[in-house]
């Protein structure tokens, strides 16, 4: 089975509401975020947040909505653009290297 044909839906999510996590990568506006250019930094890689909502996508993701106290940004997030700090600690302070 492919990661297309897989169905997060299928299994709880993989955070809680209110579960402190950190992102893995850099997050710029696709022009979906009002009020910010194309292209300006939304969310640094490392930048630490609290998960606010959890909503899905395409009947098919959970997407997180990430409240990121040092931007001030809210964010939709998927999983694996996100680490959980209460779970791992410090082990979250360096996220795996963007591709």
């Amino acid at each position: 089975m492919s990661g297309r044909d897989v169905n997060e839906l299928d299994s709880q999510p993989v955070f809680a509401f209110g579960e402190k996590v950190r992102s893995r990568k850099t997050v710029r506006n696709d022009g979906t975020y009002v009020g910010k250019d194309i292209g300006e930094i939304l969310v640094r890689k490392g930048e630490v947040g609290y998960v606010s909502h959890i909503g899905t996508f395409l009947q098919q993701f959970y997407i997180y909505g990430v409240d990121f106290l040092d931007s001030g940004h809210r964010v939709g997030m998927k999983a694996r653009e996100l680490i959980s700090v209460d779970r791992f600690g410090d082990a979250g302070a360096a996220p795996e290297t963007e591709r």
